[in-house]
């Protein structure tokens, strides 16, 4: 049996070394290091790939976040109400910008923010909603949209861990995630769905006179050399990881599908212990459905009932199976983040969470083999501590 890998990166760079070298090598021959060809190329085939009007690359997923709530003028003070659930990057970006963070509980079974904890936590000084399409599941995006046109708010997407993901509107028509939001940012980071061999972001929007301020912002506030016209950053992505990633993008769809299967393979495996609960799509989906393309398994992470999930993972390092516990401190306990409004009543889905999952290894290359060792390692331990 190959390695188990929480991510197996150099397995899936051998399958399309052909490709990536002379995508790298060209940039390196032609020297446009930054800004090249290579990136007006790939930001093209992605924007065909998600439908969307503008895809701004820039340095990495965090800064994309930020450029984005820049891009749309938030100003400081101003609330912006994100998941209690999520890497602190989301949470980061907002108290950088001296905006105040709102956070709120999530769904028990998507893991995404909670609509009725949104609605319940607008204020007057309320600007936007940050939804995070949590481990590659997209979020309640319908009624997060129609929540924001009745109180006027602007809807951020953070896909940093959904890229590929298809929203499947109440009309039954269907939208990838990050183009349906007012804007949205998304990362390339080397273990995403769609990662580089470095690091790498980019923002998405429809909307022409904010893709405008956004270009200007990821480049020092200029449109023109050496006018300032708008305060920047300085990020961009550069054409070494652009090479990797337009050459990587045709093989998304496989991978994401891929990804699926592997998770289809874990859920039957663990199908109807009473201790586990297994990810599944939308709140209305039972298990994995065949078409389940709303979600990209980005991880695929179990809840556990009644289990020591700490001792699970001391378990499973033994046995040299790599694991994940995303995320052990919700963000509303984190020292940075602490607030005497927030109420532990408000948090119970979370509080909960943070405890009880687990996730386990999901990328592209897992194979029958090492998915029968880890979920007959994890049944063992969880059969023989009842």
């Amino acid at each position: 049996m190959k390695k188990i890998q929480m991510v197996d990166l150099q397995g899936q760079y051998s399958k399309i070394k052909d490709v990536v070298d002379p995508s790298i090598q060209e940039v390196v021959d032609s020297a446009a290091f930054i800004n090249g060809p290579k990136v007006h190329q790939f930001q093209k085939h992605l924007e065909d790939y998600l439908d969307v009007k503008h895809v701004i690359p820039c340095a990495n997923g965090t800064d994309a976040l930020q450029i984005a709530m820049m891009g749309l003028g938030l100003q400081p003070g101003d609330e912006v109400i994100t998941a209690d659930f999520t890497f602190a990057a989301t949470v980061e970006v907002i108290a950088l910008l001296k905006l105040t963070p709102v956070l709120v509980d999530v769904d028990p079974i998507t893991f995404n923010i909670d609509v009725a904890a949104i609605e319940k936590a607008i204020t007057p000084k309320t600007k936007a909603i940050v939804p995070v399409h949590l481990f590659g599941l997209a979020a309640d995006m319908d009624a997060i949209m129609d929540l924001a046109k009745k109180h006027n708010l602007y809807v951020i997407e953070d896909n940093a861990q959904g890229i590929g993901a298809d929203y499947t509107h109440s009309d039954g028509t269907k939208t990838k995630t990050g183009a349906i939001g007012h804007v949205a940012s998304t990362s390339f980071f080397p273990s995403k769905n769609l990662g580089c061999y470095g690091d790498g972001g980019a923002i998405f929007t429809n909307d022409d006179d904010l893709a405008h301020t956004i270009r200007g912002i990821v480049n020092h506030g200029m449109y023109k050399r050496y006018h300032h016209d708008v305060v920047g950053v300085n990020s961009r992505l550069d054409s070494i990881q652009a090479a990797v990633l337009d050459a990587k993008l045709p093989h998304l769809d496989t991978y994401n599908k891929a990804r699926r299967n592997a998770a289809r393979t874990y859920t039957e495996a663990f199908k109807d212990h009473p201790k586990i609960v297994t990810p599944t799509g939308k709140s209305s989906c039972d298990g994995i459905c065949d078409t389940c393309d709303c979600h990209v398994f980005h991880q695929y992470t179990l809840q556990l009932e009644g289990v020591d999930r700490d001792a699970l993972v001391a378990h499973l390092q033994e046995n040299n199976i790599p694991c994940g516990v995303y995320y052990p401190i919700p963000l509303h306990k984190q020292k940075a983040y602490e607030d005497e409004r927030y109420n532990e009543d408000d948090f119970t889905v979370t509080n909960r969470l943070v405890k009880s999952v687990i996730s386990l290894p999901m990328h592209t290359e897992l194979d029958d083999e090492q998915i029968a060792f880890i979920t007959s390692t994890v049944l063992n331990f969880i059969n023989s501590n009842s």
